[in-house]
């Protein structure tokens, strides 16, 4: 069983209601335009999500320059839309206690803005680590940003 005793937070606020926040974790059009840093990306066709609690999710990342792949997915524990979502997060044939659990809490700000808290329990990170951490801090850059826009622009 792993230590989730160690881990990190990231804290975002977005130019998006919760429920666009939501969309972008839970529509694999959605996610696999960001769920992936810098350098990497997500195979559309490798995406699927199936958000409620005891479903699972994998997706596909592949490294632009080398062509490594990274095969990456988990399970739903706690779906409260367009709120909450707990998930293990791992590769997919990893038993559920044996990966990092994340927790995603999305609340209004005003403004049509919403603050995202990321909790990641069970793997080390910090800024600069070039690995944890930072790739979710570059997958968050991605996040929403180009969809959004053209979604609100009407194209």
């Amino acid at each position: 069983m792993i230590d989730r005793t160690h881990g990190f937070t990231l804290i975002r606020e977005f130019d998006a209601t919760p429920a666009e926040l939501w969309d972008a974790w839970t529509n694999p059009d959605e996610a696999a335009a960001w769920w992936h840093p810098a350098g990497i990306t997500t195979l559309r066709e490798s995406v699927r999500i199936d958000a409620r609690v005891g479903g699972r999710y994998a997706y596909l990342m592949v490294n632009e320059a080398t062509g490594d792949e990274y095969p990456t997915g988990g399970t739903y524990r706690e779906i409260v839309e367009p709120e909450r979502l707990v998930f293990t997060w791992g590769r997919p044939e990893d038993a559920d206690d044996d990966t990092p659990l994340v927790t995603v809490t999305i609340e209004p700000v005003g403004g049509g803005r919403s603050r995202m808290v990321f909790d990641l329990r069970g793997a080390p990170g910090h800024p600069g680590d070039g690995n944890m951490y930072d790739g979710w801090a570059s997958a968050f850059d991605d996040l929403l940003v180009p969809r959004l826009v053209a979604r609100r622009a009407g194209a």
